[in-house]
């Protein structure tokens, strides 16, 4: 029998069985918070459900002991691969005193952790695009071996920041990796009211470097795609712009009812290419996952969830006192 795939690039039968670990945790978490926001416990989610596999192909990519990442508000997948824990979201997600992002602070999805290297980011989309590339810059002036890599959403890739942003990474041939996370809908906007030509990946060229499309529901092919961007970025050769096409599986956040814009048959549809569905059955083929196996990752990750919840739930807010620290100057 011959290499399978992963072998073929370079991950092992772990690697493959953790990626699909936090492939999984992702999808449990944001389930959980969906439950918990219709319970009325928590005021807001913005999900990641269908995005899993591009997050964690592309964080697996990265060298999490020194890269960086501006993610945007659905990165759930690769947060928490760079370190952050089940318990850091619900304490977000609950707005608690000991969330990471912000105290409390900011809504869920602002993800901001000084300890893994992911940058804070705002509400207004797209800027994380201008951090990134200011991330690498410093990288570059200081002589580093760094990478920083950004994600958004397509309808991002219309907002004056990301020509800036990419125009500027090209100029000064920075090591940043543009990711596009396609998931089809800019809030209740469909990819062809939104992009003329209909490619992100197309507008790489214009700004001097390569743009390259992937299938954003298979997480090898995200991980090829980031590696080979972080190698290209650490000889010196500059950025990437990544386009990884999937769906958004759910409404774009708890306060939206996608069946104002979109047929109930094609979400359905989307949901047979699942990036979970696909990537068990090939770590099922490859005879990585077994139903043994299985059983425990899903008991393990229940378990995990439930005492996050729990934990949140009983655990502090922040003090009124504390609503003004680091916003204006001590």
């Amino acid at each position: 029998m011959g290499q399978s795939r992963h072998e073929r690039l370079g991950l092992t039968d772990e690697q493959v069985l953790d990626m699909y670990r936090y492939m999984l945790l992702a999808r449990k978490i944001d389930e959980r918070m969906w439950l918990l926001n219709r319970a009325g416990k928590i005021p807001f989610v913005i999900s990641c459900q269908g995005q899993e596999a591009t997050q964690v192909g592309a964080a697996f990519a990265l060298n999490r002991e020194k890269d960086w990442l501006c993610p945007y508000y659905r990165d759930l997948g690769m947060v928490l691969v760079f370190g952050q824990t089940t318990r850091d979201q619900m304490l977000s997600a609950f707005a608690k005193a000991e969330d990471p992002n912000s105290g409390g602070r900011q809504m869920p999805g602002h993800y901001g952790d000084s300890r893994y290297r992911i940058v804070s980011g705002s509400s207004p989309v797209t800027t994380q695009l201008l951090h990134a590339v200011g991330v690498a810059l410093a990288s570059k002036m200081e002589k580093k071996d760094e990478v920083a890599l950004t994600a958004f959403g397509e309808g991002s890739s219309n907002q004056g920041d990301f020509h800036e942003g990419l125009n500027f990474a090209g100029v000064h041939n920075l090591p940043v990796i543009f990711l596009c996370e396609n998931n089809k809908y800019a809030i209740s906007v469909p990819v062809e009211k939104q992009l003329a030509g209909g490619s992100v990946a197309a507008r790489g060229e214009g700004y001097g470097f390569p743009g390259v499309e992937v299938d954003g529901n298979d997480p090898l092919n995200v991980y090829e795609a980031v590696k080979q961007a972080a190698e290209r970025a650490r000889r010196g050769e500059g950025p990437t712009l990544i386009e990884a096409v999937s769906y958004r599986l759910v409404p774009h956040s708890s306060d939206d009812d996608d069946r104002t814009y979109r047929e109930v048959e094609e979400v359905e549809e989307a949901r047979k290419k699942d990036s979970l569905v696909q990537f068990k059955k090939y770590l099922q083929d490859a005879g990585v996952l077994t139903e043994e196996k299985e059983q425990a990752l899903n008991q393990e990750i229940a378990k995990d969830v439930d005492d996050a919840t729990e934990y949140a739930e009983e655990a502090p807010y922040p003090e009124p006192e504390q609503t003004y620290t680091h916003v204006y100057a001590e």
